[in-house]
């Protein structure tokens, strides 16, 4: 009896785990079989969707009602909402599990919602139901559809009429990045428009003065540049066009206003919404700096469609704390596991709809997770499907960072631009004249991306702060480029300038009490902390931040598994070792904690939040991590410390021998 419950427990954590590695919970559209529909439409079905026009003011978001009549309801008919509008094909592209049927239906709807959603209960029994679904621009027209069966085997029983935005092409989601260099803004952003019919502009200047117009370079991909299924197959969608303007020589600390736009052939713009943003300080400047950090938050329907809170739980009430916290933040880190698309490309959208309002604002800096890289056979350290087929080609495209093997352009002595060899998704665009419109036949270069796989590190700086973040889906063990990379991003800071020092990466490099990694018994990602401590230590790395766990912990300053200070709340005095933290409940399913306690283990949290640094001066730094339900402090601590502090020599920081010994 006892070795069977020991076996059952064994048997439940190992399912865990599993669950773990796979980022605890289905992609929601995954569930359902798109390629077993079959045909059952009935005269007597109907689902009319009002208005079929919407977005007539400009709008990005905008609701719509679904009325749906049905002769044979059934608890499991559901609605799914297709776009484009026009989704049955005869013919679909092969996959290496080809179906003996011939599919009605190559592509997963972008929603579903069930017929009996919330106040529809009675719709079984009635064959009535009224729903509300929020649609967001996404360069096509959409249709709404009834099937019965359930997800498993769908049967199409009726289709609504369509649905369009006013504009499906608008310029639209910007999102900001820091540029290579610490004056430098870049801003994103999606469109309809390719370069052969309009031209990608940013208008931007410093508020209430004289605005100038940079150009943008524009990205797209096929499925072609995928690397398996879902992504290339029932989740495909076509992403649009992607454009990325570098905004160079910001004043320091200053609010500039912008926004992005194309130049139509006919001589016309078409502008988004107007936006503003404040730049980076001088590095070293003296002044309040205020940073966020956390990782895993994904995306949900604030409509309930596609199940939200079974998938990313707490995704909407992180989106929102730090909206309504937004004006005391000057730049967010989200450090892998972004959108959880998972192949279902128009997840992406959704995505930086959901954060338009913080990534326009801010910047909003992202690292590499396993749920947009990890792909077999690609050059990714796990040989995962996580990625769901996508393998980093719409994290790079849909989001820059300034990582040093991107590809780039130049213009001096040459033409306008010269395309150099790339090796990542993003393209880099500098105006030879940074205060004139090119011609038109100069600006908005194309590339088709091909799929490459560069990594994702790249370093950073924000006035006191330098940021050093790794790639855990690419190997970081010593001799490795990437060990390389860190150990100068680490080595290159001064810190008397730039007296914090912050690490951070996706998965656990550094100590997670995570039940996962206590059932390894090492509580870290294997090869993590062997590897990088040594680094940490030589460079006195402040703070070390972690997600793919998907709850809260901190850790003592520690170093070779030893707390090294016995403080919790206040730390000052040389830096003797790195403070770890786990912040990966920015909204997906939530981790469970080992049963066993580290002696590190100073405040763990089985909670959704996010962590927020103050910096005050260059000798006073406020950690707090606040909860997304109501965002109040609930783990805080302090850090005084002077330049002296940094250069003493603690255990293994300073060399044993000097030129002058």
């Amino acid at each position: 009896m006892e070795k069977s419950l020991l076996l059952l427990v064994l048997l439940s954590f190992l399912g865990l785990a599993l669950a773990h590695t796979n980022g605890f919970g289905e992609q929601p559209l995954s569930k359902i079989a798109i390629h077993r529909t079959t045909l059952a439409l009935n005269n007597n079905a109907s689902v009319i969707v009002s208005p079929s026009l919407v977005g007539l003011k400009g709008e990005d978001t905008e609701w719509v009602t679904v009325d749906l009549v049905s002769p044979n309801p059934s608890s499991d008919d559901w609605i799914g909402v297709f776009s484009p509008a026009k989704f049955n094909s005869s013919t679909c592209p092969p996959e290496n599990d080809p179906k003996k049927q011939t599919p009605y239906i190559c592509s997963s709807p972008i929603k579903y919602m069930f017929a009996n959603h919330e106040s529809n209960s009675q719709y079984a029994s009635t064959g009535k139901a009224s729903l509300r679904f929020q649609l967001i621009n996404q360069r096509a027209d959409f249709s709404f559809a009834l099937f019965s069966g359930g997800l498993a085997n769908p049967k199409l029983v009726a289709v609504s009429n369509f649905i369009s935005f006013d504009n499906p092409k608008a310029p639209l989601y910007p999102r900001l990045a820091q540029g290579k260099s610490w004056n430098e803004m870049t801003v994103t952003w999606t469109s309809g428009y390719d370069i052969n019919e309009a031209v990608p502009i940013v208008e931007w200047g410093q508020q209430g003065e004289t605005q100038s117009r940079s150009p943008a370079a524009t990205l797209t991909f096929d499925r072609t540049s995928l690397c398996g299924s879902p992504a290339r197959t029932v989740g495909w969608r076509d992403p649009g066009f992607i454009h990325t303007g570098f905004l160079k020589n910001l004043w320091p600390n200053s609010v500039y206003t912008y926004r992005v736009g194309h130049l139509l052939s006919k001589g016309s713009y078409i502008w988004g919404k107007n936006y503003s943003f404040k730049s980076s300080p001088y590095p070293g400047q003296n002044s309040l700096q205020r940073v966020v950090i956390f990782g895993d938050m994904g995306k949900a329907e604030r409509d309930g469609s596609n199940e939200y809170s079974n998938y990313q739980p707490g995704s909407l009430n992180t989106t929102d704390q730090l909206v309504n916290d937004l004006n005391d933040i000057d730049i967010v880190f989200h450090i892998g596991d972004i959108a959880y698309a998972n192949g279902y490309i128009s997840q992406w959208d959704q995505f930086t709809s959901q954060v338009e309002p913080i990534a326009s604002k801010v910047p909003y800096m992202i690292a590499s997770g396993n749920h947009e890289r990890d792909w077999p056979n690609t050059g990714s350290f796990y040989d995962k499907t996580d990625s769901g087929g996508e393998c980093g080609v719409l994290a790079e495209t849909m989001f820059y960072v300034p990582a040093e093997n991107r590809a780039k352009f130049c213009c001096k002595d040459k033409p306008p631009f010269e395309l150099a060899a790339h090796t990542r998704a993003s393209l880099h665009v500098m105006a030879c004249d940074k205060n004139k419109l090119l011609h038109p036949k100069h600006l908005g270069i194309a590339l088709r991306h091909q799929v490459s796989f560069g990594q994702s590190q790249y370093s950073t700086n924000y006035g006191m702060f330098h940021f050093c973040i790794a790639d855990t889906e690419h190997d970081w063990r010593e001799g490795t480029e990437q060990y390389k990379f860190i150990e100068h991003c680490l080595a290159s800071v001064d810190r008397q300038k730039q007296p914090w020092l912050i690490f951070a990466a996706h998965r656990v490099l550094g100590y997670s009490s995570d039940y996962y990694y206590g059932l390894e018994g090492a509580f870290e990602e294997p090869m993590g902390r062997e590897s990088l401590q040594k680094l940490w230590q030589k460079y006195k790395v402040d703070l070390a931040f972690y997600g793919h766990v998907h709850n809260y912990e901190r850790s003592c300053p520690i170093y070779q598994n030893q707390c090294v200070k016995s403080e919790r709340s206040h730390y000052s005095g040389p830096v003797v070792g790195t403070i770890h933290v786990v912040v990966g409940g920015g909204g997906s399913h939530l981790s469970t904690f080992s049963g066993v306690t580290p002696r590190w283990s100073l405040y763990r949290d089985y909670d959704y939040g996010f962590v927020k640094l103050t910096a005050f001066n260059h000798s006073s730094l406020l950690f707090e991590y606040k909860k997304s339900s109501d965002g109040k402090v609930y783990d805080s601590f302090t850090i005084a410390r002077e330049y002296k502090d940094v250069l003493a020599c603690v255990h293994d920081s300073c060399e044993p021998t000097t030129l002058a010994s």
